[in-house]
């Protein structure tokens, strides 16, 4: 690249202010619901981190069967006398990776195909119609159908989560994107030069980023949601605890009704996980508006 095209690059590139970051962190430090998502969310993430130094893995059977919280159990025991507790604790490290791994999965070929409709216009009417056609299908018996003749596993379950993840992204950035691409900084890049993929990789992504970020949180809870109903009805992975094979082995057990604390703290757990999500995503949104006044 010649200097006057790195001049011109310079002149057009859409890199924030250096302030920006630090303008919407002071905006998003005073919405007390985005603050307390934010610590909800960094507790979860220790808590699937440091599972080894907080409880034993919950393994075999144990004295005490379908024991009530207690100070030696807190969260009670279930039908094999496992601590629940350590269940939750081993379950979020599980429930977390999941999520993340789909979610990551997701947004990377979610936003790759939104970017590129919207730069070509072309290929966006065939990336429009898979979305709407994968959009208006019923995605849960789909998740169940593909889960069930794989076969249970890790990796089943993010690739499955993660398939009926993108489109969704798609949508969303796709709307941003094409708003974008209109710009005319981006049609002074044009003529700078003929790379679509330097266009993309320097003005298009960058002003499609802060999207993306909500996007992640977004659909990392949905992730979670949709691990744990398919671990619910068995075909989550049977060789490591999650907050879903929690709820599988509780009804299995027959124990959903008499003993409440099985149902309770893992369904607490994900409720948490999405409601902090939800609260943190609307706060960053709120915080990055450069129409509020604060």
């Amino acid at each position: 690249m010649t200097t006057t095209e790195a001049q011109l690059a310079e002149a057009v590139s859409v890199d924030a202010p250096p302030s920006a970051a630090r303008n919407t962190w002071r905006r998003f430090r005073r919405e007390p619901l985005g603050m307390a998502a934010l610590v909800v969310l960094v507790l979860l993430v220790f808590v699937a981190v440091a599972a080894p130094l907080l409880a034993a893995y919950p393994s075999g059977y144990g004295d005490t069967v379908l024991a009530p919280p207690s100070g030696a159990h807190w969260f009670g025991t279930d039908s094999l006398g496992l601590d629940v507790f350590a269940e939750v604790v081993w379950g979020a490290q599980q429930s977390l990776l999941v999520a993340a791994a789909a979610s990551l999965i997701a947004i990377v070929f979610g936003t790759l195909l939104a970017v590129i409709g919207a730069y070509f216009r072309r290929i966006d009417s065939v990336i429009s119609v898979i979305v709407d056609l994968t959009l208006s299908l019923p995605i849960l018996p789909l998740m169940i159908l593909v889960a069930a003749l794989v076969g249970p596993s890790t990796m089943t379950i993010i690739l499955v989560i993660a398939a009926f993840s993108w489109p969704e992204v798609t949508r969303v950035v796709r709307s941003q994107a094409l708003s974008v691409v209109r710009l005319p900084y981006v049609d002074a890049a044009r003529l700078m030069t003929g790379s679509p993929v330097w266009i993309i990789r320097r003005h298009v992504v960058p002003a499609v980023m802060p999207l993306v970020l909500v996007s992640v949180v977004l659909t990392s809870s949905r992730a979670v949601l949709s691990a744990a109903g398919l671990a619910f009805l068995g075909l989550g992975d049977p060789n490591t605890w999650s907050w879903g094979r929690i709820l599988y082995e509780a009804q299995q057990a027959g124990a959903m009704s008499t003993a409440w604390w099985l149902p309770l703290f893992p369904s607490l757990a994900i409720f948490l996980l999405v409601l902090a999500s939800t609260l943190l995503s609307t706060a960053y949104n709120d915080a990055r508006n450069p129409r509020r006044n604060k």
